[in-house]
């Protein structure tokens, strides 16, 4: 049995990884519609129903998600038949699987230690791994282009067009603004950055990176916005105009560009955690610190040290779950703030978009990193 710890150790942050992405794809379709319900003071999804013992129950229509999917299973798949065929079904896949890999890299918890074996909370940890988001992500492009030359509509060719061009935009101005980070931090590895946080500025400012580098984080945030094409970029989508990359599609290959933007949401928001909030760090939970048990004797473990003075331990097991538990909230709280931008934000025009993206936020980027380069250096 000890010769498959590892594996089941590998199999259970896979697991979890996938809990995360999945199982908040179908909850965020029905927050989505619930918030912008709220918003627009509507009543929202509540026709799905389960009827139980005679009564129906509608629960706030959180049954709307699971009457999607059967729909999307269930549903003709129409094709084109001007379209080609091969490119036409695998553009899904290439569109959705690089949302799920990049997630890979994102550590949701402290490194554990049991029976004397160190564990990871990370599927893949890579010494690139900045990188290796940004070359994974970048490959979603290709799954929107080729649906929209594929499916042989004019209006699919004109929302692929759209969305190469403005992701490819965009990506510049998100690798340049994460280098600020990698100079402060020192480092690519997601889990060492979340790591370097957990220190304190002036000793009692927690070095997040949103502190250390706030006009880095407004410009990723909105760079990441145009990536995933919501409102106010979803030029690549145009609901009202009829074009859209994945206007010919149906069933279930519909829903997998469907699922493809939610789990770009959760991505989102693990990336933005993870770089500029702290990832799972708490505000002055520490490790090797030493405690003053209650008779008398000193101990050195993980705690809360306040800079007041006052001390808490919790032990090693409630600290690690206190973090994956503050790592979820700040995923989800982010989700939550991507939804109400996309109800928030009027929709831009192409040309803005565009000229957002290399005339505004690309020289942003660049000034920032170079400012950031020049106080590093003088430190």
């Amino acid at each position: 049995m000890e010769a498959y710890t590892p594996y089941l150790w590998d199999l259970g942050r896979i697991a979890f990884m996938f809990a995360i992405c999945l199982g908040l794809a179908g909850p965020l379709t029905w927050a989505e519609r619930r918030q912008s319900a709220m918003i627009q003071d509507r009543i929202g999804p509540n026709r799905a129903a389960l009827t139980l013992f005679g009564r129906e129950i509608r629960a706030f229509g959180l049954f709307h998600p699971i009457a999607d999917v059967i729909k999307l299973i269930t549903k003709e798949d129409t094709i084109n038949i001007h379209a080609d065929r091969f490119l036409y079904n695998v553009a899904p896949f290439i569109a959705l699987f690089p949302a799920l890999m990049t997630f890979a890299v994102v550590p949701f918890g402290p490194d554990i230690t049991v029976g004397g074996e160190v564990h990871r909370l990370q599927v893949a940890r890579m010494d690139a791994g900045i990188l290796v988001v940004f070359a994974i992500s970048s490959i979603a492009v290709f799954g929107v282009t080729l649906a929209g030359y594929a499916s042989a509509s004019k209006f699919a060719l004109l929302g692929g067009l759209r969305a190469s061009a403005q992701m490819i935009s965009y990506e510049v101005t998100m690798g340049l603004s994460v280098l600020g980070l990698v100079l402060i931090f020192g480092t690519l590895e997601p889990s060492a950055m979340v790591v370097a946080q957990g220190e304190l500025i002036g000793g009692w400012l927690p070095r997040w990176g949103v502190f250390v580098q706030p006009l880095s984080f407004i410009i990723f945030f909105t760079a990441a916005i145009a990536e995933n094409k919501r409102i106010p970029f979803d030029m690549a989508e145009g609901e009202s105009e009829i074009v859209g990359y994945f206007v010919e599609y149906s069933g279930m290959k519909f829903g997998m560009f469907f699922m493809a933007e939610y789990i770009e949401i959760t991505v989102v928001a693990g990336l933005l955690t993870t770089l500029f909030f702290g990832g799972w760090q708490v505000p002055y939970l520490m490790d090797g610190v030493e405690f003053v048990n209650a008779a008398g004797t000193t101990i050195v473990g993980t705690g809360f040290h306040f800079p007041w003075g006052g001390q808490l331990y919790t032990g090693e097991w409630v600290g690690a779950g206190l973090r994956v538990g503050a790592f979820l909230f700040k995923l989800i709280f982010l989700c939550w703030l991507q939804l109400m931008l996309r109800w928030t934000l009027p929709r831009f025009r192409y040309d803005q978009v565009m000229t957002l993206g290399w005339r505004r936020l690309l020289p942003l980027s660049l000034a920032n990193l170079v400012l950031t380069a020049a106080v590093v250096l003088l430190i």
